[in-house]
């Protein structure tokens, strides 16, 4: 997991070869202007899912994991709580995985639990269980889906 600011988003952009394409789409847009839903931006490759979610509890956030992609998470309005567990250390599956929609759900619970505000982006690889949507009030989210 990565957490940091998009302005100081540099650094990372070279860690991926799909990571310019996906900061400078971050950087570019103008959400207000984009309904929530899936967006392509470079095919199956590169695209992004906007949602305006209804924050809940720690109790309730569930783990999930995905094996061909990694998300790079943007909060837009309202802060986001997202939990935290290496995938290697989940050891309880709650539901198999779902090879259309590449994810996997677990009943683990976080080790730890980062707060991310807008303008800051956290980075969950294959290796990085999550567990989003934490917070207060709505939320409204960038997820960048970048394959591996």
């Amino acid at each position: 997991m990565i957490l940091a600011s998009l302005k100081d988003a540099g650094a990372i952009e070279k860690m991926h070869p799909l990571f310019p394409k996906a900061f400078e789409f971050l950087r570019q847009t103008d959400f207000q202007k984009m309904e929530d839903g899936c967006h392509e931006i470079d095919g199956d490759a590169l695209f992004v899912n906007i949602q305006t979610i209804s924050g809940k509890g720690s109790q309730d956030a569930i783990i999930e994991t995905h094996q061909k992609y990694i998300d790079i998470q943007v909060p837009l309005v309202g802060i986001e709580q997202i939990g935290w567990k290496p995938t290697a250390d989940l050891m309880e599956m709650a539901k198999p995985y779902d090879e259309a929609n590449d994810i996997t759900f677990f009943v683990d619970r976080p080790t730890s639990i980062a707060r991310i505000y807008p303008g800051q982006f956290a980075i969950f690889f294959p290796e990085d269980g999550h567990a989003p949507g934490i917070g207060e009030g709505f939320i409204r989210k960038v997820i960048v889906k970048v394959k591996r």
